[in-house]
């Protein structure tokens, strides 16, 4: 079993504290790993390295950034097998999952590397004579970015390769449930040559620690955080001291609605796809369906008899696995007295609804429940497992306002063939994204955001890059003879 250690300014080190870690492979509770349970002192070294290292790096050329952005995509792509197999070991994702996830990563890291000759600047008339104003974007500085455990090879690539090519350090704190790949990929930083001491550090430990001290350090900039919204809550607290910059991603409740005029093998196999992916934990995933009570039985019939074919069990045992285990004890635990509190208020479970008999691991069933009333807390609150609760609708106005009525504001979905339906979701749905008739799941190069309690900031794309870059405004007078 393997003790892992920080990395600080370009070198392996001890922790500080004397206290560990144990990772859990969720799939047989067996400990495969151990990871410092870093403090203060660590983050401050790691910041303290990431600060002295900021200004050379963000003085490198713009497209020398961007070679090395895309050689540490091309040094993934030559691991990929290990970080599949890493993934699947620590978190419990599905073969197919997995594999998506690293080549998403991979593809990330391609496609940062693009941005590098792209950031650009503007330049506006002056109201006065013999002067231009010029608005440079320019890196933010030290970056502070906490990874979660459900897709952590891709939203370390999110923070990383962002981060890298507008110029700023970083500083990485991994999930303390799922850090061996990114102990992984601090691997190929620490192998290349041209990635100088303090542009990427990394730091573990328990989130209300190290985030904490991350998030209050005076020398960071700007802290990028994937997590829940009491994770983020904290974090904004701490942020305040010294009114440092957040990007959030938080928590979602992501409705679907599907409507009389919907293709319903269509819905039904893009539903199932958005609720079950990684075991139903993404923040994505589709939650709550709302679906019209003219196609409400057959609808579900189609969605029981997908959920109760999927294979469940261990990923690296078997390939053929599409539905691993939940991360943790805890998280199986509070997806089992929800769906218990779930049926005390009047729920009906159509599928699953149990542990499987596996003897080990955090294995939860596909669960769909019907009869479920939209005030319920099956409705209202995040699962963050696979169980699909369906409510009814009449009209489109009902569906509409009911699946507005929440607190988060991330991901929805409609699904119809109808024209004025689907544009009429796509306005007045109150959501940072809307897919419309297709799974949940954003694009590299989209705009990846929530509304509400569901986060600040965003992720993608060039409105992605934003969060890391600050604004200089230049007013630049100068001489004419001829005048």
């Amino acid at each position: 079993m393997q003790k892992h250690q920080l990395y600080v300014n370009g070198e392996y080190i001890d922790s500080t504290g004397t206290e560990w870690i144990d990772i859990i492979n969720p799939a047989t509770e067996e400990v495969i790993s151990q990871i410092p349970k870093g403090n203060e002192q660590d983050v401050d070294k790691a910041v303290e390295a990431a600060f002295q290292a900021q200004q050379a790096w963000e003085l490198t050329p713009n497209i020398e950034r961007g070679k090395i952005i895309r050689r540490l995509g091309d040094e993934i792509a030559k691991k990929r097998d290990i970080f599949i197999d890493l993934l699947q070991e620590e978190q419990g994702k599905d073969y197919e999952l997995a594999s998506g996830e690293v080549d998403l990563a991979i593809d990330y890291f391609h496609y940062m590397s693009e941005w590098a000759r792209r950031i650009e600047g503007e330049i506006l008339p002056s109201d006065r004579p013999n002067e231009n104003i010029f608005i440079y974007k320019k890196p933010i500085g030290v970056v502070a970015g906490i990874i979660p455990w459900n897709f952590p090879v891709f939203i370390l690539a999110r923070k990383v390769a962002t981060a890298l090519v507008t110029g700023c350090t970083i500083v990485i704190k991994p999930s303390q449930q799922t850090p061996n790949t990114a102990m992984e990929f601090t691997k190929i930083i620490d192998a290349m040559n041209e990635i100088p001491a303090g542009v990427y550090n990394l730091v573990t430990g328990t989130g209300s620690e190290i985030g904490n001290a991350l998030a209050s350090h005076k020398k960071v900039q700007l802290i990028t955080m994937t997590g829940s919204v009491q994770a983020g809550t904290k974090v904004m607290e701490a942020a305040a001291q010294n009114i440092t910059k957040v990007n959030l991603e938080l928590g979602g409740k992501a409705p679907a609605i599907v409507t009389q005029n919907a293709d319903l093998d269509l819905a039904a196999e893009a539903i199932t796809t958005s609720r079950l992916a990684n075991g139903g934990q993404a923040c994505t995933n589709a939650e709550r369906l709302y679906v019209h009570e003219s196609v409400a039985d057959a609808l579900t019939e189609k969605l029981v008899k997908a959920f109760e074919s999927k294979v469940l069990g261990n990923p690296r045992e078997n390939k053929d696995v599409e539905v691993g285990p939940l991360i943790s004890q805890d998280r199986l635990e509070t997806v089992e007295s929800m769906v218990k509190q779930a049926v005390e208020q009047g729920a009906v479970v159509a599928a699953g609804g149990e542990r499987p008999d596996f003897g080990s691991g955090f294995f939860y069933k596909p669960t769909i429940l019907t009869n479920v009333s939209h005030d319920s807390d099956i409705i209202r609150e995040e699962v963050f497992g696979p169980v699909l609760p369906i409510t009814t609708f009449k009209t489109l106005d009902e569906a509409i306002e009911k699946a507005n009525d929440t607190i988060y504001g991330l991901s929805s979905s409609i699904y119809t063939d109808d024209l004025n339906e689907a544009m009429r979701v796509v306005n007045e749905m109150k959501f940072g994204e809307t897919y419309v008739n297709r799974e949940n799941f954003e694009a590299v190069q989209g705009y990846h955001a929530g509304m509400r309690q569901s986060g600040l900031g965003g992720a993608d794309g060039k409105h992605g890059m934003e969060d890391f870059l600050a604004t200089q405004v230049v007013y630049m007078q100068y001489k004419n003879d001829k005048q």
